[in-house]
């Protein structure tokens, strides 16, 4: 058995996402866990080099979690031969630039999405990568959550028929910042930095509708700023100007009509965060997070309306719970691990690339374009 590197150049992970889900959380496991399994029996081990402003902050993060390598010049990184692999969880509006600029010193492409602000862009950097024949993909996390695995298989299992409809709830409470202090960071209401929750999470609702329910043909969105008054990190005012909810219908491929709600907004009385209820001809399933329960046809109950007495079905009771019959993993490290697979040859084709990144801004740009606009829009295939 013998150790391949891989060198990786990480760019933006001393944010809240890139350090704990990209460097900690996968990046430094895999290293602490021996590497990556190749089938000949070889371990595939990264080597990362962390890039950003603050050194003093870079070496601290590496001293935490074993990294051996920081550095603030991207453009030496990119430099390296030895590091074959550029990643970037920083801004989204520096993204397309930084990916160019990756893609033109050779490396393969690995990013957080969305992978441009705009679609002109997304489909840009898309077509720069097939041009140079590098490899590269796109985060696409939510697809490894295990309550989706588990209705994405009850789905294929053919249990719910065919595919009516699905209502998702997204969200919860962003405190404002002056009562307490806030959980996002303040970019995420700026319009100017690149924030707006239709550009973050329709990004996400693109790639779960597609690979879990059918091919998002056409969007209805409507945004909102609820709070328009908001505290920064430093407890200073400032007026948020992009959107904190947006409330989405989609038709997908087949008739199935989808309903989004995403909310920064919103107090959670529900299983989890985000909860999709799924409805078909034979059954219908609800997932959140970690876990999914179904109801099938036949234990299905028949409630009467008669608003004069209280309502003596518990309808919760009529569910099922799809058990754990796996091991589900950070869904993080386990796209980490597919792509480092890919990269090495093991795997020989990898759909989450940057073609699908450019399907979720496609998507975004025409939730922000229907909210505009006040109409249905429809989304044409992209290609490269």
């Amino acid at each position: 058995m013998a150790q391949r590197r891989i060198g990786l150049i990480m760019h933006g992970v001393t944010g809240r996402m890139g350090m704990n889900q990209h460097l900690i959380r996968s990046v430094a496991a895999i290293r602490a866990d021996g590497g990556v399994p190749l089938a000949n029996g070889d371990r595939l081990m990264p080597d990362p080099i962390i890039i950003g402003r603050n050194r003093e902050k870079l070496e601290a993060l590496a001293r935490a979690h074993s990294v051996e390598r920081v550095g603030t010049d991207l453009d030496a990184a990119l430099a390296n031969p030895d590091d074959t692999v550029f990643f970037d969880a920083a801004t989204t509006q520096m993204r397309a630039e930084l990916i160019r600029k990756a893609i033109a010193a050779g490396k393969h492409i690995y990013c957080e999405k969305p992978s441009a602000d705009n679609l002109a862009d997304a489909l840009d950097v898309a077509r720069l990568a097939k041009a140079a024949g590098i490899k590269h993909g796109i985060v696409q996390d939510k697809l490894f959550l295990p309550g989706l695995r588990k209705l994405k298989m009850v789905i294929d299992s053919g249990a719910l028929g065919r595919l009516l409809s699905v209502r998702g709830e997204f969200g919860y409470w962003v405190f404002e910042g002056d009562l307490q202090p806030t959980q996002r960071p303040s970019w995420n209401y700026k319009k100017a930095e690149g924030g707006g929750i239709i550009l973050d999470m329709l990004c996400h609702w693109r790639y779960v509708l597609d690979n879990t329910f059918g091919s998002v043909k056409s969007v209805s969105c409507l945004g909102a700023t609820h709070i328009p008054k908001r505290y920064d990190e430093r407890g200073m005012a400032y007026h948020a100007d992009t959107d904190d909810a947006a409330y989405a219908t989609f038709e997908l491929e087949g008739g199935v009509i989808a309903q989004i709600n995403s909310s920064w907004a919103t107090r959670v009385r529900r299983d989890d965060l985000v909860t999709f209820h799924v409805d078909g001809t034979h059954g219908s399933a609800v997932c959140g997070l970690t876990d999914c329960w179904t109801q099938s046809r036949v234990n299905t109950p028949k409630p009467v309306w008669n608003p004069d007495v209280p309502q003596p079905i518990n309808f919760y009771e009529g569910w099922s719970k799809v058990p754990d019959t796996q091991a589900y993993p950070n869904g993080f490290r386990v796209q980490w691990e597919l792509f480092l697979r890919y990269v090495a040859g093991e795997v020989a084709e990898y759909p989450w690339d940057l073609l699908a990144g450019a399907k979720g801004v496609q998507l975004a740009e025409a939730g922000l374009q229907s909210w505009a606009e006040r109409r249905w829009v429809d989304l044409p295939a992209l290609e490269v």
